[in-house]
């Protein structure tokens, strides 16, 4: 592997100064932590629930995954503490605004619609929803109320709070890493293995992307992506996360193009229920792949 080039560092001094200073401009996510009066026809919920459901298998599709989303939302309404509706509705904008949208102000959008299902979801726990309620506390510092039951829920609103929160910049990415990191942490603890294995996959993002002043570690970064891979192989984007985070802030890239052709040949269809995230991944490697050069020095 090669050495990381050469670039600029910002002191942690300074670069807490900046956040202080500019934490007031920093966006804030839209949605409240609060179930809501059922309302709709609870007697249409069953027939509605198996349409939207059929609509999903075919999410790789914008319109089948909208209109999916749509009729989720109708289910929702009529019980508003399914969990599973409302995690449904969670990895839905997720999904729209990761795999299908290109443009960043929708993308922008559709994660911030996948927080505010998020808040409704882990409202739900209604200890965790009390905590909050006094004021006191932090999201981060109640996520050892939430439960196995609320995984999906915090996976979800995870995935699309970092997303969300890096198109929207450094001072609000830096402004909720901590509650990502928190939810990320209790699934580790209550399910590690949840969605392919999600929290060592995140663990080695994140270790290969935070500053080199806050800890950044590329052989653990990567210990946690060999994990990942090693537990669940036929989950594509864990190997793209590693070209895209490790492999390149390592600049190695014979791991970067290796992992990345291995998914472009991969069949994504081999896990059916995960069929389309897989195809949304060889995307992206392909669009990677024709990054190459310029992603490392040489």
């Amino acid at each position: 592997m090669h050495p990381l080039p050469a670039r600029p560092r910002l002191h942690a001094a300074a670069l807490a100064a900046a956040v202080s200073l500019s934490t007031a401009c920093a966006k804030k996510p839209t949605g409240t932590y609060e179930v809501g009066a059922a309302t709709g026809d609870a007697s249409a919920a069953s027939t509605l629930r198996a349409e939207a459901d059929a609509l999903w298998a075919q999410r790789s599709d914008e319109a089948a995954l909208k209109s999916a989303l749509a009729k989720y939302e109708a289910v929702y309404a009529t019980n508003p503490k399914d969990r599973e509706v409302a995690a449904q509705l969670v990895r839905g904008w997720y999904f729209l605004g990761d795999a299908l949208q290109q443009d960043p102000d929708l993308k922008n959008a559709s994660f911030d619609n996948a927080i505010a299902w998020g808040k409704k979801c882990l409202a739900i726990n209604e200890t965790f929803t009390a905590r909050l309620e006094k004021g006191t506390e932090k999201e981060e510092d109640i996520v050892d109320t939430l439960t196995k039951d609320d995984v999906p829920c915090m996976y979800w609103t995870a995935s699309s709070l970092g997303k969300w929160a890096k198109l929207n910049g450094i001072v609000t990415s830096l402004k909720h890493l901590n509650t990502v990191k928190a939810y990320m942490g209790r699934i580790g603890q209550v399910q590690p293995d949840y969605f392919f294995h999600g929290p060592d996959r995140y663990w080695g993002a994140y270790y290969a992307l935070i500053p080199s002043f806050s800890g950044r570690d590329l052989n653990l970064s990567r210990s946690h992506f060999d994990k990942s891979i090693a537990a669940s192989p036929d989950y594509l984007g864990t190997q793209v996360l590693l070209a895209e985070a490790c492999a390149i802030n390592n600049q190695d890239r014979e791991t970067f193009k290796s992992v990345l052709y291995s998914d472009d040949t991969a069949t994504p269809e081999k896990v059916p229920e995960i069929a389309p995230e897989n195809r949304a991944e060889q995307a992206k490697a392909r669009r990677l792949l024709l990054e190459t050069d310029d992603h490392f020095a040489n």
